[in-house]
């Protein structure tokens, strides 16, 4: 199953060898996380108590009731349900890293980087780069840069061609006067990965601080004529 929770993308396939969910609740869940994503909050939100109701020990639903609620602004609601995700699936590296995320955006540094390095502890997970740039970026939020560095670049020894990392990297070394290394992390970003508005203007800022009006005046027509509309123009 694939929860997005604000574009983390957190993938649940732990279940313990003699647990299965209740079928009815496991459509229900699956439900509610397709209106999740669709931004139907009010269905989503009815679909996945359903999947609770009939089965309460599903920690899945609880992880998804519990990104749900954190979208909502229930902080409390959200900590309750991702504790009762972790009783049943302790070891699960989805859920602690939604939960470190949930805590990030608490503000409670410590107890967010402690569930991603607990995310990562898993050996079979498939998606450590997600964790490790997630702790990267709550790190930057907590203006630990060093920290953030060695997260970011953990992220990208088991994924180099992870795109979220490779531009948070980029945007770190920009942020240190590290140009050069910005611009190579830059370039790493676009061969894997389509321009955005913001990886965009990232690059007319390294070269503007670079002093090679080439790579401006090109980013800048990119910038132009794919994303008209983006609110980095105004800031030309």
């Amino acid at each position: 199953m694939l929860i997005s929770s604000c574009g983390k993308n957190v993938q649940s396939d732990n279940i313990p060898n003699k647990y299965k969910p209740n079928e009815t609740a496991k459509i229900n869940l699956q439900l509610g996380v397709e209106y999740m994503r669709r931004k139907d909050y009010d269905i989503a939100l009815n679909k996945l108590q359903k999947a609770l109701r009939i089965d309460n020990n599903y920690a899945d639903a609880h992880n998804a009731i519990a990104v749900l609620y954190g979208r909502l602004d229930m902080s409390m609601q959200a900590q309750i349900h991702y504790k009762k995700a972790l009783v049943f699936k302790p070891n699960d590296s989805d859920i602690h890293n939604n939960y470190g995320q949930f805590l990030c955006e608490q503000k409670q540094w410590l107890q967010a980087e402690k569930h991603f390095l607990k995310a990562v502890e898993n050996p079979v997970y498939r998606n450590y780069e997600i964790p490790y740039t997630n702790a990267g970026l709550c790190a930057i939020n907590n203006n630990d840069l060093s920290k953030a560095s060695k997260y970011l670049h953990q992220a990208l020894q088991k994924n180099p061609k992870f795109p979220r990392a490779l531009y948070r990297i980029a945007d770190l070394n920009y942020e240190q006067n590290n140009y050069v290394k910005a611009y190579k992390y830059l370039q790493r970003y676009v061969a894997v990965a389509k321009h955005t508005p913001k990886t965009l203007w990232l690059g007319i800022k390294i070269a503007r601080a670079m002093g090679n009006r080439n790579i401006e005046s090109s980013y800048i027509l990119l910038l132009r004529r794919n994303f008209p509309d983006a609110t980095e123009i105004g800031s030309l």
